[in-house]
């Protein structure tokens, strides 16, 4: 067994190389492009939505608070009517990537954490590279990836878009295993 407390380099190690790889692939590859669609008349539905005022946070349209409404012939004739629509609206600093890309080093120090922690409970120092590898590679790749495919199971994200979210979560997974593996404790 090894204590996360003595893992601290590899979760570190780790985090920055994700962080790196992640940066590449989002700024550079550019494969998630076609993550999201445009809507027909993009500039009408705006115009139409703007005097709304509607505040950020996410909503649902036709809204029900409950499973009784749910059932109601009125609901259910403007889910037929249309449209549906899963909406998630932005502040005016949609863009402002800073305190997302903080959020996101910290996640990756916590998804490194996870994976040493696991790891560690399961193999001592001096533990062959690819055990190590392959343990916390399988750890990091759950934990950066699996949630994903409840965005397409429940939210209908086009699988497309979760497959190469999930791609991502491989490679994040792998570049976290060769971290772990060579900076584990001998």
């Amino acid at each position: 067994m090894v204590p996360v407390t003595a893992l601290w380099l590899p979760i570190l190690v780790a985090a920055v190389l994700v962080f790196v790889v992640s940066s590449i692939i989002h700024m550079l590859l550019g494969y998630h492009n076609s993550d999201f669609d445009g809507v027909p008349d993009e500039d009408a539905l705006r115009a139409a939505i703007r005097p709304m005022d509607i505040p950020p946070g996410d909503y649902v349209v036709p809204h029900c608070s409950d499973g009784k409404t749910r059932q109601t012939e009125e609901f259910q004739a403007k889910m037929k009517e249309g449209p549906v629509l899963f909406l998630r609206v932005w502040g005016e600093n949609a863009f402002d990537m800073k305190s997302s890309l903080i959020q996101w080093f910290v996640y990756c120090i916590l998804t490194g954490t996870i994976a040493a922690y696991a790891t560690g409970i399961v193999y001592g120092p001096g533990t062959d590279y690819m055990a190590i590898f392959r343990m916390s590679g399988t750890v990091a790749f759950a934990a950066y990836g699996w949630g994903l495919l409840q965005n397409s199971i429940w939210m209908r994200k086009k699988w497309s878009a979760t497959g190469k979210s999930l791609f991502d979560s491989f490679v994040y997974g792998l570049v976290t295993a060769g971290a772990m593996g060579w900076l584990w404790p001998g």
